[in-house]
């Protein structure tokens, strides 16, 4: 390379002023071509495609712009340095890896800017699927496809140049160990991405939950180091993937029923007979409720105290929705209340007599 650019310097002399204007404007007419020709004309092209239905190939072409006008004023400044060396430098044995390598180069920058474009935009993704194709882990598999991207550039252009790839490869195999020692940690969330992947436990967009709690929100993203997380309180939570893969997740956006629990103090002045005619009839009044699952109602004293009955009640509702569920929960609190008027029960003076 250092010898074609010391060529160069030694064609200078046959350099003219004509051959000097005529490479400027045909530069300056190729950087108004693309900037006001090319650019516009990509951009009708997207905006075609996206109004046909067709959404990938209109972000396929809008993302391909930038390589495509870069590339174009390369092969203007090659045509422009052929005319001021009166040689043609694209064909040129000493500068055609150069100019190809150029190519190769944009050819696959436009290709790593699709890729960046639906990690930034995942959604875009998942528009274009159906909810059982969707994948969590699609912005991690993108990122991996991109860093993969690079490296087949990198050796796509080293192999113009005649470098010795298999040396190189052979080099990183003996480093390798060494490196991945180095980087454990890093592999472990790698691979505890993977694992996550394989397992396909949530979805972007799911809310989960961890097993003690701590961690609980919506699903944005996941990366190849971490899980992106937005909690309750629209921070961001940025959970190592190792951690996800050791412990038990909760999806709690799959749940089909949500569970209503509380419990009920009542004086021990109560009778046994009304405490248990009221608590046949608001399992009944339960039951009746068109949203709640019949499957499974429990209405029972479960715990004596020394001046207070605990009544246990608990059923479920027929969704996930958590507003639904505490409007179900509503209409039975004031069914129960209306119950135990009726009934003239007398709650324990000693206890808080409601306790969720």
């Amino acid at each position: 390379m250092f010898a074609t650019f010391h060529q160069f310097f030694l064609d200078l002399q046959n350099v003219t002023l004509p051959s000097i204007g005529a490479a400027i404007a045909l530069l300056f007419a190729g950087i108004v071509v693309q900037q006001y020709i090319i650019k516009p004309f990509i951009k009708w092209s997207g905006q075609l495609f996206e109004k046909r239905g067709k959404e990938f190939e209109a972000r396929v072409i809008t993302q391909f712009s930038s390589a495509i006008r870069f590339a174009f004023v390369i092969c203007i400044i090659f045509i422009s340095a052929s005319i001021i060396f009166d040689k043609w430098l694209i064909t040129h044995p000493k500068t055609t890896n150069l100019f190809w390598s150029f190519m190769l180069f944009f050819m696959f920058k436009g290709i790593a800017d699709v890729i960046s474009h639906y990690i930034e935009h995942p959604q875009s993704v998942y528009a274009q699927q159906k909810p059982e194709q969707q994948h969590i882990l699609m912005p991690f598999f993108l990122r991996i496809g991109k860093v993969t991207i690079y490296v087949v550039a990198l050796f796509a252009i080293a192999s113009l140049w005649n470098f010795n790839v298999n040396g190189f490869l052979t080099g990183i195999g003996l480093t390798g160990v060494a490196i991945a020692f180095g980087i454990r940690d890093t592999l472990g969330h790698f691979f505890g991405g993977m694992s996550v992947a394989l397992d396909k436990p949530f979805q972007i967009g799911d809310w989960v939950a961890t097993e003690d709690q701590k961690i609980e929100g919506i699903v944005e993203d996941v990366n190849l180091r971490s899980t992106v997380i937005q909690t309750g309180d629209k921070g961001l939570v940025y959970i190592p993937n190792a951690y996800l893969a050791n412990r038990p997740i909760y999806n709690l956006s799959k749940r089909q029923k949500r569970k209503c629990e509380y419990y009920l103090y009542v004086s021990t002045a109560n009778s046994e007979a009304i405490l248990r005619e009221v608590c046949e009839h608001l399992q009944q009044q339960i039951y009746l409720h068109k949203d709640t699952e019949k499957e499974v109602i429990h209405v029972y004293v479960d715990e004596l105290r020394p001046t207070s009955y605990r009544i246990l009640v608990r059923f479920f509702v027929a969704t996930n929705d958590g507003g639904q569920m505490q409007a179900v929960k509503q209409d039975i609190l004031f069914a129960t209340q209306q119950i135990f008027e009726q009934a003239g029960i007398e709650y324990a003076e000693d206890e808080l007599w409601i306790q969720m």
